[in-house]
């Protein structure tokens, strides 16, 4: 392994210098406040980069174990959960939702399955109660809002991101087939014995760890978007501009993406879910914390076919629809980009996280990412505490798309066809 290229820290493996060189230098242009990057091959880890400022409460540099919350990069954790109790014949995806949680079937739910639900498909991305993230943080208010999930009135039949709603239905249909909470099973069953320094539900003893989060305001947004607008008009960038779609959505009053975002309420800004009143939560959207180091290596029985050093986690027959596309909408309801699902992971377009198919994994508000490559039997975790105002952030694509540079990859892209 080399020494990380100043001013990043960790070390990488030969042929791995692109992507090295690329994270260090996100480090010292301040485009990074802090991050950490790391990636496995077959199993063995070949990039664990870090760096920058964590300003944890005690204010001190990123270090190996530094935490920070990782926001949608916890549906993915979600989805390992559920293809768990599905390898374990607990959970048949095709089964109506209704089989299991009776109260489900109001308001013509009866026929909602599982994978309509979790695929994102099942018209339910907007919850019509309103609650606060505190009162969703809190147990006592869980009656409440499972009665509002089981009550709620679909809206469409499209495919349109649950961004909230996913996490409260997977709680809910979790415990409901496990008979336990869908954190500690995941420590107990996944992460602990894979040594994956991450979790959902984050103990008080691990709070020093957890990085601030610094998002970015809206006068920064604003600006930043004006240009991105101005580039347009000019000619200076192409495409179909995702960011300004979602910004004219959240603008009309009952749009699918002012209820996908707007419920629960968060008070001060996305920052809200880096308190440790939230993170300490098992809000299975977005309160998850980890090391990119955790993330990765919690992907690796997914890009392995199911077993890592001797044990098995799940069958391989089990992971193997994942790789296809079972959902995929050329403009989802509410991202508003070309995306799909497939038992809860998320499916993207070939020039971004990684060019298989077959890859899945999930990105996170802000830019964090868990992703793998069961093809390369690659695995990948993203983290940072300085936020990105667009949906798939530069930073993260710079680094993805790094790697695919690096020769190893590119070695085994060419082999696997």
């Amino acid at each position: 392994m080399k020494d990380a290229p100043f001013p990043a820290r960790g070390s990488y493996a030969d042929g791995f210098e692109p992507v090295a060189r690329i994270f260090a230098a996100q480090l010292a242009s301040g485009e990074e406040r802090g991050a950490a990057f790391a990636v496995y091959q077959h199993g063995r880890r070949v990039v664990h980069l870090w760096g920058g400022d964590a300003h944890a409460p005690r204010g001190r540099a990123w270090e190996p174990d530094t935490r920070v919350v990782v926001y949608s990069v916890t549906k993915g954790l979600a989805a390992m959960g559920l293809a768990l109790l599905a390898d374990r014949g607990r959970l048949a995806w095709d089964a109506p939702v209704a089989s299991a949680w009776p109260a489900f079937a109001a308001r013509g739910k009866e026929r909602v399955t599982f994978r309509d639900l979790f695929n994102h498909r099942a018209g339910l991305a907007v919850l019509d109660e309103r609650f606060s993230l505190a009162e969703c943080a809190d147990p006592a208010t869980r009656p409440r809002l499972v009665a509002a999930l089981a009550g709620q009135r679909p809206r469409g039949a499209q495919q349109a991101y649950h961004a909230t709603t996913f996490g409260m239905y997977a709680s809910e249909v979790f415990e409901l087939l496990a008979g336990e909470p869908l954190g500690p099973f995941l420590t107990r069953e996944l992460f602990a014995p894979l040594g994956a320094d991450v979790a959902l539900g984050t103990s008080p003893e691990d709070d020093a760890r957890v990085a601030t989060v610094f998002e970015p305001s809206m006068r920064e947004r604003a600006v930043a978007m004006a240009r991105a607008g101005l580039a347009r008009l000019r000619g200076e960038a192409h495409g179909p501009w995702t960011e300004g779609r979602i910004a004219r959505a959240l603008l009309a009053r009952d749009s699918l993406v002012r209820g996908a975002f707007g419920n629960p309420r968060v008070g001060r800004g996305i920052a809200s879910y880096a308190r440790p009143s939230i993170w300490r939560a098992p809000l299975a959207w977005a309160s998850a914390t980890g090391t990119a180091d955790g993330i990765a290596r919690a992907y690796l029985p997914f890009a392995l076919g199911g077993e890592v050093d001797g044990r098995r986690y799940l069958r391989a027959s089990t992971i193997a629809p994942v790789f296809e596309r079972q959902g995929w909408s050329e403009r989802d309801g509410v991202l508003h980009k070309p995306l799909g699902w497939s038992q809860g992971f998320l499916k993207e377009q070939t020039h971004l996280f990684s060019p298989m198919r077959e890859s899945f994994g999930h990105a996170g508000l802000g830019g964090s990412l868990g992703w793998c490559d069961p093809v390369r039997g690659l695995t990948i975790g993203y983290v940072m505490n300085r936020l990105d105002w667009r949906t798939r952030s530069p930073r993260a694509l710079a680094l993805t798309h790094a790697l695919e540079a690096c020769e190893p990859i590119r070695a085994a892209r060419f082999t696997s066809g």
